[in-house]
């Protein structure tokens, strides 16, 4: 069984993250890196972090590299760190995952989250148990940089344009939920001249307040507050700050994939050039690349597999349908703060968020699971089964097969035995049966490929 999912290794903290694999992954790294070189460690507000981290630090020392400890921290705030700082960096977070959750997540040194096949390089070295251990006096050198933080925000601001939103005075209303974007975003918005309400601001990795995932049902004290208090928008973290979901000012939550594709449309008309997203994304984004004249690139699920291909073709921007935007002349990698930040950009042009949202086209959605006990055989009868209908179909993730008014995706899960199946149409209910057309389509080739 693969270590690493779609975005690190994560389960239960204390029970499948134990300090020992945090100790032998940060070995497996160093013995990757020969040994040599400076490696950031840090974590999100997780009570596990600092367990975890302690022990990763200790198994990165044991290898001869230097460690740099930048404290508690959003994973896109050590990301920029170690672009500039580092030879590479680890991140203790299970992102938006629930509180008992914990995580290692490996961050290369340009700063983009751990190539795949260095993910499988650093495997194959954990499954021998085979590490570079140094002798005593060769173990690395410890240090602790507390300004990463101050670092970030000042660059997050350097990215945009300060002065026109400090000239807006914009009301902000934000949900950092307890997790790391409690140190940062009330700042970084505060900086910005925004009048900033905070809700579950304090660090605390029990998340008492909600759920590390911001989704509409979590955020209901969020559209109350955007409201009552007449702001301009409302925004929410996940647990590690890489990814933010806004409220319009009329309290409403935004859909996810339109605010993708309405910043991919802001981005083009400054800016042209490709864009990238993953095959899961909607059909928007395809319309707003046609619109503006340029190419569309889909990708395999996972930011990681977007990051990658942005740089290979040089996009100008890119992200995906979860609120995880990437804008590379900041960074490549998914970036909350720097995402609410371009959004007070638009809005310090006049146009409230509700208005934004409308400018790109509409869709509706629908999606289920599956699950599977036989994933690889199934996906290939899937595959057989859809070749036969005569229609477009992409197999870069799963299957993806386009019908003249809208698309079903099938693919099997990164971290669970399940498939999931998503679908995208002009109208609800073709929507809804495209879902189940795809779901039976699942069912019947899991029935098949299942011995009896």
């Amino acid at each position: 069984m693969a270590l690493f999912g779609t975005n690190g290794v994560r389960g239960i903290a204390n029970e499948y993250i134990i300090p020992e694999l945090a100790v032998n992954l940060a070995r497996s790294l160093g013995t990757y890196m020969g040994s040599k070189g400076t490696v950031a460690v840090g974590c999100d507000t997780r009570i596990s972090g600092q367990m975890l981290k302690s022990a990763a630090i200790a198994g990165a020392l044991s290898t001869g590299l230097n460690v740099i400890d930048v404290g508690t921290l959003p994973t896109p705030s050590i990301q920029y760190y170690v672009r500039d700082h580092a030879d590479a960096g680890i991140v203790i977070t299970a992102s938006h995952n629930p509180r008992q959750y914990n995580g290692i997540k490996l961050i290369a040194g340009d700063g983009t989250e751990f190539p795949r096949d260095g993910e499988r390089e650093i495997e194959k070295i954990y499954s021998s148990g085979k590490y570079s251990i140094v002798s005593w006096e060769k173990t690395g050198s410890f240090r602790v940089d507390p300004g990463v933080n101050d670092y970030y925000i000042r660059n997050v601001i350097n990215a945009v344009d300060a002065e026109k939103i400090r000239s807006r005075k914009l009301k902000v209303v934000i949900d950092t939920g307890s997790g790391a974007g409690s140190l940062t975003l009330p700042f970084l918005l505060r900086e910005l001249g925004c009048n900033v309400l905070t809700l579950g601001a304090q660090p605390d990795g029990t998340f008492p307040w909600r759920n590390p995932e911001p989704t509409p049902d979590a955020l209901t004290e969020l559209s109350k507050l955007v409201k009552i208090t007449g702001a301009d928008f409302g925004a929410a973290h996940d647990g590690d700050a890489d990814r933010i979901v806004f409220i319009d000012e009329n309290g409403e939550f935004l859909n996810e994939e339109v605010l993708l594709a309405m910043m991919a449309k802001y981005m083009l008309e400054r800016e042209k050039g490709p864009i990238v997203t993953p095959v899961s994304s909607s059909q928007r984004m395809a319309d707003v690349a046609k619109e503006e004249g340029v190419e569309l690139y889909w990708t395999a699920v996972g930011s990681i597999n977007v990051a990658r291909k942005m740089m290979e073709v040089n996009a100008v921007f890119g992200g995906e349908g979860n609120g995880g935007l990437i804008f590379p002349k900041h960074q490549y990698c998914r970036d909350g703060a720097m995402a609410c930040a371009k959004i007070l950009e638009i809005l310090a042009g006049g146009k409230k968020l509700s208005e934004l949202a409308k400018s790109v086209p509409q869709y509706f959605n629908a999606k289920t699971k599956v699950p599977s006990v036989n994933t690889q055989a199934t996906i290939e009868r899937v595959k057989h089964e859809a070749s036969g209908l005569g229609l477009k179909m992409d197999t870069i993730d799963g299957v993806k097969t386009w019908y003249e008014d809208g698309w079903v995706l099938i693919r099997p899960s990164g971290t669970e035995p399940i498939f999931r199946i998503f679908a995208e149409a002009k109208k609800q209910e073709r929507a809804e049966k495209l879902m189940q057309e795809g779901m039976q389509m699942v069912i019947r080739a899991e029935k098949a490929s299942t011995p009896k």
